[in-house]
């Protein structure tokens, strides 16, 4: 009874929670990616307080080189990356235009020399070079549609309430904060805790931190090397929108696959309209991404994200495509923190279940944290 007590308190708890970040995703932004920035540079602000240095310098002097590193970046990178959309959104019904052409007389060639297969299927005598780009024209408004209908949603979601000048002058400040007072803030939470419960709270809160630490920060690290590496490689090859195809790319890399995927299609899709019938452009951009997915899957991830996060890829795809739904922009920045969480508090629940009477059929005995059992990953 203690139990399921327990259980429906958590669970309303958590209604509550995400019932108040529902209501309030547009004002939440500025002070969400405050707590965020805080959490990613705490440990930074630990070293230098070994070093000798006070908090309040150490919180005072991370904000400014922060900041100062910030605003070079976007002064050198936005006016490329702007230039370079404008370009594309100028170039782009030229570019869909020609790519549609090619796919449609790729289209009509194999169904002229695809023997016996094509004609087994029902294709060989029933499409025209009209039937095929105008299906074609079909699919790219409707998937243009859908992609401009999902970042309104994002955009609106997250900035309906305050605009750009309010993160960016909330977020420092909320960061300092958080940086100044994370101790005596983690202190007072850790002292709410019931006295019963309080070992298994602080092992499941280290557990978190270990999630976050290994994929927040680490896979944060690893998207600005893809973006990078792509947008760089890719404007050394020669492709036209290189360095903004790479960025973006780079950027989207934090949902498992989307990054090199998205870079994949759109940098070979433009290869192939510029490069066109020359295939040497195609060949080196493909040896770009690809390379950036092998450091990425045997260098990078190993070391900085590391194999002990235990969050799988689809449970994170999962939550950031509900949050961003559900939250907008907001909802992005708390999808993989509620993920790694959640997915610690399974695994303990799941741990505490196999050696509860209710799984042995045996008299419970006192444990704290059981020692994990063989038990497949669940999130």
């Amino acid at each position: 009874m203690i139990l399921h007590r327990q259980f429906f308190i958590w669970v309303a708890l958590f209604a509550i929670v995400a019932y108040c970040l529902y209501q309030l995703s547009g004002v939440l932004l500025p002070f969400v990616a405050g707590i965020t920035l805080g959490y990613l540079l705490d440990p930074l602000a630990d070293k230098l307080e070994r070093l000798g240095l006070h908090r309040l310098g150490a919180t005072f002097l991370i904000l400014f080189l922060f900041l100062v590193g910030l605003v070079l970046l976007t002064l050198m990178l936005v006016p490329i990356l702007a230039h370079q959309f404008m370009s594309l959104v100028d170039n782009l019904p030229a570019l869909a235009s020609k790519l549609q052409s090619l796919i449609a007389s790729g289209s009509l060639y194999l169904q002229d020399h695809g023997g016996e297969v094509l004609k087994k299927l029902g294709l060989s005598d029933s499409l025209t070079t009209t039937d095929i780009q105008n299906s074609l024209g079909t699919l790219i408004a409707e998937g243009s549609a859908y992609l401009i209908g999902l970042l309104r949603s994002l955009w609106f979601g997250g900035q309906a309430l305050f605009g750009v000048f309010s993160l960016l002058v909330v977020t420092p400040v909320v960061a300092f904060y958080i940086l100044l007072d994370w101790r005596r803030m983690i202190a007072a939470v850790d002292g709410w805790v019931p006295l019963e419960h309080r070992a298994d709270v602080r092992a499941i809160a280290r557990d978190i931190d270990k999630a976050l630490a290994g994929f927040v920060r680490g896979q944060f690290i690893v998207c600005v090397f893809l973006g990078l590496w792509y947008g760089v490689g890719l404007t050394l090859v020669g492709l036209n929108f290189g360095f903004l195809i790479g960025m973006t790319g780079g950027f989207l890399s934090f949902i498992p696959y989307v990054g090199s995927l998205a870079v994949l299609i759109f940098s070979m899709a433009v290869a192939l309209v510029q490069g066109w019938p020359d295939w040497s452009l195609m060949t080196f951009t493909f040896g770009v991404v690809v390379s950036g997915q092998f450091l990425e899957g045997n260098v990078l991830s190993p070391n900085l994200v590391g194999a002990s996060v235990g969050v799988h890829p689809v449970w994170i795809i999962f939550a950031l495509l509900a949050f961003g739904t559900l939250f907008g922009f907001t909802g992005l920045l708390v999808a993989v923190p509620f993920a790694a969480a959640a997915g610690v508090v399974m695994r303990f629940t799941l741990r505490k279940y196999l050696v509860s009477p209710l799984y042995t059929g045996e008299p419970e005995t006192p444990s704290s944290y059981p020692a994990p059992r063989s038990v497949k990953t669940i999130a």
